[in-house]
């Protein structure tokens, strides 16, 4: 698995080496098990609606700069959780490379130190919100709906994006991270001072889709319990995770729909008989991986992702009800949260993660966000546990 070509680049860089050069604001960075990639500058900002115009939109405007021969054929950035807010995409002015994922060795450094928290909406409303959901859910209007909370953070100054980024590498070592500048009036909004730069980071552990030379993978994520730090008592838990009946109804969900999503796109579509167990730092998932080939070589990742996109990992089924249901009772705009980061280059190729275990930072303001879904038999205080186990990685990598 190639990430795009660098054009002119021929120095070698490691993944550090590019994390050391990323100027939070100005400069993406992602990095995968794939490779990392760091998009210099802006030769282009590509801001457009998310609607099912942009994908093709982008394919048109990377096609030409490639057939052109100048510049990089390749957009880098993130999609938003709501049909129509603004995409943050961006055409470099340089690309430059590294292979593997980001591995930072030596002592850790602050990134800074959290002086204030604000849970939007508090514990108890988000309690309430799942009992007003588990209501919908007993009338018949939706199977699943994901419920996310936010929480506001103020720093003691501003945050070390790039030690940030770092901090969340050293959690995880699978999972996709990343740092994207946001466009300007853009949905993620945060409390920090106007004129500041807004930046996305995190470390997601869920791939939405990668396209490969026509060889498409996906990998949902759903079901979840928080970890141990006792092993007998975390292995159980994971044993319990995988022999759920509830959490492997939510997962099914998720798994069938997304079947459906890219069935349309694929000549041939691979669907494991069941889940498998998937740990990050603080919580255990159940993953499945899908795997296929594109049944049109003019298919972009771009494309796909807008299929699957919002997954009901990160909105629910039936997909309008969810959607609607998350608009009444999420109090906070999700922004980017629930959305998807990565690349896409004019072949198509590409890799697009789940926009999880992600916050906005503004200058000394970072917005985090948590889901968890919600199914017949949920339970409001392990619901209100699981978003708290989410939030745990990156207020962990921030010092709170």
């Amino acid at each position: 698995m190639a990430l795009p070509r660098t054009g002119e680049r021929t120095a070698v860089d490691s993944p550090a080496s590019l994390l050391a050069a990323l100027r939070p604001g100005r400069d993406a960075l992602w990095s995968s098990p794939r490779g990392t990639v760091l998009a210099q500058g802006a030769a282009e900002r590509l801001d457009l609606p998310w609607t099912a115009d942009l994908p093709g939109a982008v394919a048109d405007r990377l096609r030409a700069v490639a057939a052109g021969g100048r510049g990089e054929p390749v957009v880098v950035g993130a999609l938003p959780f709501r049909i129509g807010d603004t995409a943050s995409l961006v055409r470099p002015e340089a690309l430059r490379r590294a292979p593997g994922r980001l591995s930072p060795s030596g002592p850790a450094r602050a990134a800074q130190a959290v002086v204030h928290e604000q849970p939007a909406p508090s514990e108890d409303a988000y309690r309430d919100a799942v009992r007003s959901a588990l209501d919908l859910l007993a009338a018949g209007a939706l199977e699943k709906v994901v419920l996310a909370r936010a929480l506001d953070l103020r720093t003691e100054g501003p945050v070390d994006v790039r030690a940030l980024v770092a901090a969340l590498a050293r959690h995880d070592e699978e999972a996709r991270v990343f740092a994207v500048p946001l466009a300007p009036g853009a949905p993620a909004r945060g409390d920090g001072a106007p004129g500041e730069p807004r930046v996305l980071v995190g470390a997601s552990p869920e791939l939405l889709v990668s396209l490969t030379a026509g060889r498409v993978l996906a990998t949902p994520l759903a079901g979840s319990t928080a970890r141990s730090s006792d092993p007998v008592e975390d292995a159980a838990r994971a044993r319990a995770l995988l022999a759920s009946d509830k959490d492997r109804r939510e997962h099914a969900l998720v798994v069938e729909a997304m079947v459906r999503s890219l069935g349309p796109w694929c000549s041939e579509l691979a669907v494991p008989d069941g889940p498998e167990l998937v740990a990050t730092p603080t919580v255990w998932h159940l993953a499945t991986r899908l795997e296929g080939r594109t049944a049109d070589p003019s298919t972009t990742s771009l494309h796909l992702a807008g299929a699957l996109h919002p997954t009901p990992a990160v909105g629910g089924t039936p997909s309008g009800a969810a959607r609607s249901a998350i608009e009444r009772l999420e109090p906070v705009p999700r922004g980017y949260y629930a959305g998807a980061v990565g690349w896409c280059d004019a072949a198509g190729d590409g890799e697009w993660a789940v926009t999880i275990r992600s916050g906005v930072v503004r200058g000394s303001a970072v917005r985090l966000h948590a889901g968890a879904g919600i199914v017949r038999g949920s339970d409001p205080d392990a619901e209100l546990a699981e978003t708290t186990a989410k939030l745990a990685l990156l207020r962990s990598a921030l010092g709170a």
